[in-house]
């Protein structure tokens, strides 16, 4: 089943689809009529619809029946340090599909990969695209957004405006802490999680946040950071 996103709702029990996506439905999918597509829209409602036809460049659908929101019950932002190659891309691709709310990439002093303000720009469509594909594929109710690039104190800064920020680092010992933090979580809460770069965190932004963030554990195996992603 398709899924769309748009920004208006139904009128008397119809939508209309306009520009990219309608073209991509009436012309790359040849959506037949009577046939059913997902719409979530921007007021966080969702829908089953039933192809109604084109309409000039638009597509018709009637509402079939609304249904429940497909999101987690915590906002989830994932402050990502930076990977070399094309490891974001599968970093938010999966993401966007396990349910994260807002994904930050994070230039973090041990980043392998350092990129000029031009690059910024250009990453950030191309992550923003992979997001939207992820969250058609997985049926979200909302496309996840994906922030600008910041350096390690900017990121630090936003997350500190979250209820909680957790971020797993390697010189943590034992799982008891990570078991309690998890324990202690409430519905509602907006949670910060700091993934590091390939070569760790700096022991400088550790500093930083060691007052306000959870420090816990993954375990004590140390995986090829080449095999996660």
């Amino acid at each position: 089943m398709q899924q769309v996103f748009i920004d208006n709702s139904p009128v008397d029990g119809v939508i209309t689809i306009t520009g990219q996506d309608a073209h991509h439905l009436i012309r790359v999918v040849r959506l037949k009529n009577g046939e059913k597509i997902r719409v979530s829209c921007s007021d966080g409602s969702n829908y089953i619809c039933q192809v109604n036809g084109p309409s000039g460049d638009d597509l018709i659908v009637d509402v079939i029946e609304e249904v429940p929101s497909t999101e987690l019950n915590n906002r989830i932002y994932l402050f990502q340090a930076i990977p070399k190659g094309d490891r974001i891309e599968t970093i938010i691709e999966k993401c966007v599909e396990l349910g994260v709310y807002e994904i930050i990439p994070v230039q973090m002093k041990n980043c392998i990969v350092k990129l000029d303000e031009k690059k910024k720009k250009n990453k950030l469509a191309r992550y923003q695209a992979i997001a939207e594909s992820a969250a058609k594929q997985s049926k979200r109710s909302i496309i996840p957004s994906i922030h600008e690039i910041m350096d390690f104190k900017q990121a630090y800064e936003y997350a500190c405006d979250l209820d909680v920020i957790l971020l797993p680092y390697e010189c943590k010992n034992g799982m008891k802490d990570t078991f309690d933090v998890l324990a202690s979580l409430k519905r509602g809460q907006s949670i910060g999680v700091f993934i590091g770069p390939e070569g760790g965190f700096d022991s400088s932004e550790i500093e930083l946040v060691k007052d306000r963030a959870k420090l816990i554990s993954l375990g004590g195996r140390s995986l090829d950071r080449k095999s996660v992603v």
